[in-house]
């Protein structure tokens, strides 16, 4: 089952910090996906992302599906145009770009 979080959980796994405003099962669950090295730290993701398109983040969402954890980056390009790049979250490998 695909499960998303959003930009708040991702800004949580970087910063470690407590989000109230989240379910505790998904932040949790992110939590420890990371400190079992299952994905990457946003700031690593962010750079990924970056390197591939250019512009401002506006969201970002981790998605996991089966073993495969997958983060969502969508880009406000320079020029306008909204641009979404899916990393695979442990690898940073770029999986997709539209």
């Amino acid at each position: 089952m695909i499960r998303p979080l959003a930009i708040l959980a991702a800004a949580a796994l970087a910063l470690g910090a407590a989000l109230p405003a989240l379910g505790d099962d998904d932040q949790d669950e992110a939590r420890r996906a990371l400190e079992r090295g299952e994905i990457r730290p946003l700031e690593e993701v962010l750079a990924a992302a970056r390197a591939r398109v250019s512009g401002d983040v506006v969201k970002i969402e981790l998605d996991r599906d089966d073993d495969l954890w997958v983060y969502e980056i969508k880009i406000l390009t320079p020029s306008g145009a909204r641009r979404e790049v899916e990393i695979d979250a442990r690898s940073l490998r770029v999986l997709e770009v539209d």
